[in-house]
């Protein structure tokens, strides 16, 4: 079809002989859980998120954070905006 036409041919699961791709962000940053038999994840945005979460629940739980460096006065306000 791309050959046959003279406008651009965009797809989706349609291989390479198109002139470009549609895939959706959360597949290819590697967001989804799941990724379709067509798309790919170029990314691992997901496991990340874990990682940080697990590590925020983890200084909590520890005691860590948040620490007095994290904390705020009234007179120190200017200094923090």
């Amino acid at each position: 079809m791309t050959e046959a036409v003279d406008v651009p041919t965009i797809g989706i699961g349609a291989g390479p002989h198109c002139d470009g791709q549609v895939l959706v962000v959360d597949e290819v940053i590697g967001l989804a859980e799941d990724t379709a038999p067509f798309s790919r994840s170029f990314g691992d945005v997901r496991g990340e998120m874990a990682d940080a979460i697990e590590g925020y629940v983890d200084a909590v739980e520890r005691g860590e954070f948040p620490a007095e460096e994290h904390s705020h006065y009234e007179d120190e306000i200017d200094d923090v905006y």
